[in-house]
């Protein structure tokens, strides 16, 4: 299911069929899910700062209760939810599937309700399954692309002390994890962390990607409270105006936020292992990105 089947057309290939609609809509949900022996859900929106919180509701809460009551309704046999690992906010490291919940912002707290809902659906007798993916990067990924940028013009500082853990998996590994979980009988009913073979510092993430664009690593640090601040004033402008603000609490939040996990459940009760490395992962992407002319 997409919102514009014409603009969406020349991202899949032919034999892929196409319902347009979006998930804030009942009846659109149902046209596609009729007919569906499974369902992939992973329509979100993401950490856009220039949305009123309102519309995180309606898309990540409400959206995934229409998908998975139109599931039930039409006896799809498998539901794979997509949700993320920051529904465990800032984690000790290394968190596992017990990790308390702690939502530190608006994407984060309707992705748990959302599970919350699926959750329900499954107590209904839907068949599905919730993974946690960390952060998810590779070709196709814009995400991380000014990280990548700003170490290779070496215009990157810094923010803070660069000693916060993060956790990426490679593509590759999260499409073979949600496969496996989309399939396994073990899987539903559970939720299951899916990350990359290993976490770093931040320090480290920076001086891996500058190994890939082969840039010498970046030196020098800004202070973490005045952008801060700053972040929290340009929001506080622009968020009102419906324009996605240059720098936001959100961004700020990559610099100060542990996320360091282990998929060890997936790998004990369905043979999970991620397979890419983050110095070959960088690599790959690092070429894709001057394949398609962007770094």
């Amino acid at each position: 299911m997409v919102r514009d089947v014409s603009s969406a057309r020349s991202r899949f290939p032919p034999d892929v069929e196409l319902i347009q609609g979006d998930v804030t809509c009942p009846e659109d949900v149902d046209r596609a899910v009729r007919g569906c022996e499974a369902v992939y859900h992973f329509a979100a929106l993401h950490r856009q700062a220039k949305y009123p919180d309102e519309m995180y509701w309606a898309v990540n809460a409400r959206g995934t209760e229409n998908l998975v009551q139109a599931a039930l309704r039409r006896g799809v046999r498998r539901f794979l939810h997509c949700s993320t690992v920051g529904v465990h906010g800032n984690a000790y490291v290394p968190a596992d599937e017990h990790a308390p919940f702690a939502p530190e912002d608006i994407y984060q707290e309707t992705k748990l309700a959302a599970e919350r809902a699926v959750r329900s659906a499954m107590a209904e007798g839907l068949q599905a399954t919730i993974v946690r993916p960390v952060g998810i990067y590779g070709p196709g990924d814009m995400r991380f692309l000014k990280l990548f940028r700003t170490v290779q013009n070496q215009t990157f500082r810094m923010i803070g002390s660069g000693d916060t853990v993060h956790h990426l998996m490679y593509i590759d590994d999260l499409v073979a994890g949600v496969l496996l979980c989309a399939r396994h009988e073990r899987a539903a009913g559970e939720a299951y962390i899916l990350a990359g073979p290993r976490y770093t510092s931040l320090n480290d993430l920076v001086r891996a990607t500058a190994r890939a664009v082969g840039r010498p690593p970046p030196r020098g640090h800004v202070p973490l409270r005045p952008v801060m601040l700053a972040a929290k004033l340009t929001e506080s402008v622009c968020r009102p105006l419906g324009i996605e603000p240059p720098l936001h609490t959100r961004r700020v939040g990559f610099f100060v936020n542990d996320r360091g996990f282990c998929s060890d459940k997936a790998a004990r009760e369905l043979g999970y292992v991620p397979r890419v490395d983050l110095d070959e992962g960088l690599a790959r992407t690092v070429q894709w990105y001057r394949s398609v002319g962007v770094l």
